[in-house]
């Protein structure tokens, strides 16, 4: 039981102590740092990772990955320079933005066909979707064109102080996220098929109905990204960055998910996004190559796995030792006999 909570407790605690540790050494060493506008920067500049990787744990948590998340942000951007053009503003906005939160669910829709109906490894599945989306986003806009509207873009930055309001928003999901993956009977079963799908379809569980579920939230948090992720870049860009899609995993697993399924917290992924995000904050500021951030995110995974299987890798070592000594202890009992 000891081994099960530190266990759990230990990617939040990591992430936190990082990004303590990184922020209070970037406060010392550059004035720059803790200023309004560069804490309002870092906070935004969470906001499309941090919600893209909540999702992409709903995916991990059923044992899935979806790797189509980066295209569904990329046209995403794209559709809202139609649907949130410049000349677009006030509760017009409103219909805009629904219809990207309508791509992220006709996405997961499809990811989920794909997976439980063709049965589709997910990888496979969500690999076939990032080209499609890929190839939409270049049909609508073959180069960057077409602002986003700046109403649109001053509601969702929005702040009090340096805290974007959204943030605060993000921030109260993941705890809420946590609080149902661990506290509720729907939970506990979204782990349990993580964990193993075949048991608990045995034991009458709606396996199917969650993995859709599972594969829908993650597209349709992917969507609302690509809505923050449109306000930063506040043009229609088909040639976005993809590392989304292996970030949001990164985060997911920094944040104590596990790549098996069964196991993982929305609270540490946000935490995760909130240090890698600070990373490339940091960076500039020291005049240092943006590379080393894809270095570190690399570093960090390869630690988080190491130091989040030590507890179990532990008590397997305990058991075997165990195992050995009784079977000692039997030899020299029946060489006595």
């Amino acid at each position: 039981m000891r081994i099960g909570r530190f266990s759990g407790a230990l990617p939040l605690v990591l992430m936190t102590v990082l990004i303590l540790a990184v922020g209070a050494y970037a406060a010392i060493r550059q004035d720059a740092f803790l200023t309004s506008f560069n804490l309002n920067n870092l906070l935004l500049l969470t906001m499309p990772l941090a919600l893209v990787s909540l999702g992409q744990t709903c995916a991990l948590l059923v044992g899935g990955f979806d790797v189509s998340v980066a295209a569904v942000m990329t046209f995403c951007v794209v559709v809202a320079s139609f649907t949130m053009a410049y000349d677009t503003s006030g509760w017009a906005l409103v219909p805009g933005a629904l219809v990207l939160i309508a791509i992220g669910l006709g996405t997961g829709l499809f990811n989920a066909l794909l997976i439980r109906v063709l049965k589709l490894p997910s990888i496979i599945a969500t690999l076939g979707t990032l080209s499609i989306l890929e190839g939409a986003a270049l049909l609508l806009r073959d180069h960057p064109e077409g602002p986003i509207s700046s109403d649109a873009v001053d509601g969702l930055t929005k702040s009090v102080s340096f805290v974007p309001i959204a943030f605060v928003v993000v921030v109260a999901l993941a705890v809420a996220g946590d609080v149902w993956l661990y506290r509720t009977r729907t939970g506990l079963a979204t782990r349990a098929v993580g964990l193993d799908e075949t048991s608990s379809r045995r034991v009458g569980m709606a396996t199917g109905r969650i993995v859709v579920l599972a594969f829908v939230l993650c597209s349709v948090m992917a969507s609302l990204a690509g809505l923050y992720l449109a306000a930063q870049v506040q043009i229609g860009s088909p040639i976005l960055d993809i590392g989304f899609s292996l970030e949001s995993i990164a985060c997911a697993v920094l944040g104590g998910a596990s790549l098996a399924g069964g196991r993982g917290s929305f609270v540490g992924a946000l935490l995760a996004a909130l240090f890698l995000s600070l990373i490339d904050n940091v960076l500039p500021l020291f005049h240092q190559p943006t590379e080393y951030s894809q270095m570190t995110i690399g570093v960090l995974i390869l630690l988080a796995l190491v130091l989040y299987s030590a507890p179990e890798l532990l008590n397997r070592f305990r058991t075997s030792r165990a195992g050995v000594g009784r079977l000692e202890v039997d030899d020299g009992e029946a060489r006595a006999g």
